[in-house]
């Protein structure tokens, strides 16, 4: 099997288990689970198909869907194994953000040839699965969380990118890009990487900002 199929097929299997720990988090039933799962796994790159205007990949190839189904009913019985399933979660949504970063980038890459469109597409692909899971789960967004997201997204999908157009071996730019992912997100996890954020004006409550 090809790396680059490789790495989509984990992707869409980690960001699946993390929508079914969403739905564990929530006691959902089977249904849900599925539900979640399938979202997750497959909502970012159907978002980027979509923008690409090219065929959806799970209408494609539907045992995409067969993997984010598999990975629920897994979940759905053994989640309760798992002693900090939100830990879990964060972790395992690490490495599918990593893998999406650079399937995002690739396709964008392949497709146009612009290396801002393949940058663009890493960071959609991996950030929107997750971004609705939190949403239909009920829980804080990825993008509102202090430490850094969609940085690590970004780059992952550039070390790809520029790999490929400086003409390295692109098996070499998939793990490049996969683990320098990995790497920001990891430590934002770890250490609590994240950017100054914004604050209002001393006297000034950001709900009085017009």
């Amino acid at each position: 099997m090809p790396l680059v199929t490789l790495l989509d097929y984990a992707g869409v299997a980690v960001f699946a288990a993390t929508g079914a720990l969403a739905a564990s988090r929530k006691q959902l039933d089977i249904i849900g689970f599925l539900f979640l799962a399938s979202v997750t796994g497959i909502g970012g790159g159907t978002f980027r198909d979509l923008i690409l205007g090219v065929p959806v990949f799970w209408v494609a190839n539907s045992f995409y869907v067969v993997v984010c189904a598999a990975v629920a009913v897994l979940v759905f019985f053994g989640a309760h194994r798992v002693e900090s399933r939100y830990r879990l979660l964060l972790w395992l949504d690490a490495v599918g953000l990593a893998a999406f970063a650079v399937i995002g980038a690739a396709k964008g890459l392949a497709l146009t040839g612009s290396p801002t469109v393949s940058i663009v597409m890493g960071m959609l692909t991996a950030a929107f699965g997750g971004i609705l899971r939190d949403l239909l789960a009920g829980e804080p967004s990825v993008l509102l969380r202090p430490e850094i997201y969609v940085t690590a997204a970004l780059a992952g999908a550039a070390v790809y990118t520029f790999g490929v157009l400086a003409g390295l071996p692109v098996p070499a730019c998939y793990v490049a890009g996969f683990l320098s992912a990995l790497i920001v997100r990891g430590g934002a996890l770890r250490y609590g990487w994240s950017f100054a954020r914004y604050k209002s004006r001393p006297g000034r409550r950001p709900e009085d900002i017009p």
